[in-house]
This record gives structure tokens, C-alpha cells and sequence, in this order.
């Protein structure tokens, strides 16, 4: 069996991104690509400079409201996603939130044909079982690639959020918890069937993260 990974980058100018990508593409199966980190105005460079490369990435560009560093207004944000998007990357990841509010860009991004990642993130705690059951069943109406990360504040935690692979038929799921005590559930979430699992080139882009080295020496990963 062999269990695959998705880097994360997160860069401040294209540049950089450009060199970093080029790095994590080579240890990682996948690359996550923070464009929340860029400055607005320098994404479209950014998109020209690694278009090539985006068939193997997750663009992601998140708001601060969900975690993220794009501090600019909702309008200005959905018109970036849309650029993204006519670049047809491997994943866009959307937040849930962003998509339910929204029937304008869900249309928009059915018509380009982009594989949409629907996310949802908790970053205080980590909900019931059935509560999360249930926004899984929501989420998984806009897309079969689902990501749900919650907070954990304690080993149970991990375990709970863990336990929606269960019920995740015709889906794929990617679900773990942040922090120490959820860390072992970015690993475990693989054995469960997540299709990857987020890791950095080095320093934690996210609580709890482990570096691609570190789950390479753990699993047999295929490049």
C-alpha cells in the first residue's frame, strides 16, 4: 500500500513560490498552493509563472475569517478564484461557507469544469460526531472531495473526526484534526482512505503539521 502527500507552500512573492514549488513537487505527490500569502496583484504572475504545474496542485486562497491571510474584500477574492479556476488546477479548495452563500460562482465553476475540494475548517474545538455527519452530508453536494479539520483538545478528539470514514462512501474524504493532540490523525486519516495527507517542506505551515521527510520515513511514499 502506498499513501501520498500534498506540501503546502506558502510564499510571498511568485518568485519564491515558483522555486519552492519546483522543491515540494519533487519530494511530494502534491502541492498545496497558499495564494492567500501573495499579495492579491501578483497572483496573475504567479499563475503564469507555475501554470505548468498547477495540474498537480491545491489552490487554495483563503480568507483571514477562515484562517487564512487574504485580508482584501469578498468580491476581489471571488474574481481571483475564478482566475484560478481557468487554470484548472488538480483541486480548488473552496470553503463551504464560501459555496452555500454563492450560486453565482458555483455555476461559474461547474461551466470551467475545475475539480472543486469543498472545506470546512473548526479551529476552537472539534464538534459532535453528529453534528459533523451532518456537514459532511451537506458539503458532499457540492463536490465528492470533501475537507473537514477541526481543532482537537484531546486524543478523543482525533479519534472522533477520524470516525467519519465510516460513513464516507462515494466520497473523498479528507479529514484529521490540528494540533498535538489531533497529529497523530494526519497520519491515521491515510490508512482510512484519504487520498492524501498535508505536509510542509520544513516549519509547520499549520498546527500540528509533519514535515514530508518525517511521513516518508513513516510510510512508503510513491512519487
Amino acid at each position: 500500500m502506498t499513501y501520498k502527500t500534498c506540501a503546502s507552500v506558502a510564499e510571498k512573492t511568485p518568485k519564491k513560490l515558483k522555486q519552492t514549488l519546483a522543491k515540494a513537487l519533487k519530494k511530494s505527490d502534491y502541492a498545496e498552493i497558499r495564494f492567500d500569502f501573495l499579495n492579491p496583484n501578483a497572483v496573475p504572475e504567479a499563475l503564469h509563472l507555475i501554470g505548468k504545474d498547477l495540474k498537480m496542485c491545491v489552490g487554495t486562497l483563503r480568507p483571514i475569517r477562515e484562517g487564512g491571510k487574504f485580508s482584501g474584500n469578498e468580491k476581489n477574492r471571488i474574481s481571483i478564484i475564478k482566475l484560478i479556476a481557468e487554470y484548472n488546477p488538480f483541486l480548488l479548495d473552496i470553503e463551504f461557507n464560501t459555496l452555500r452563500k454563492n450560486k453565482m460562482l458555483q455555476r461559474y465553476l461547474k461551466s470551467t469544469g475545475t475539480d472543486i475540494l469543498v472545506s470546512w475548517h473548526s479551529f476552537k474545538h472539534t464538534p459532535n460526531i453528529s453534528m459533523m455527519q451532518k456537514k459532511l452530508s451537506e458539503m458532499k453536494k457540492f463536490s465528492k472531495n470533501v475537507k473537514m479539520v477541526t481543532m482537537a483538545k484531546s486524543i478523543n478528539d482525533g479519534s472522533r473526526i477520524l470516525s467519519l470514514y465510516k460513513n464516507s462512501k462515494g466520497v473523498k474524504l479528507i479529514a484529521f484534526s490540528m494540533g498535538n493532540f489531533g497529529r497523530m490523525s494526519r497520519l491515521l486519516c491515510l490508512l482510512l482512505g484519504s487520498p492524501y495527507t498535508y505536509v510542509s517542506l520544513g516549519k509547520a505551515v499549520a498546527p500540528g503539521q509533519f514535515s514530508v521527510d518525517e511521513v516518508k520515513s513513516i510510510f512508503t511514499i510513491r512519487k
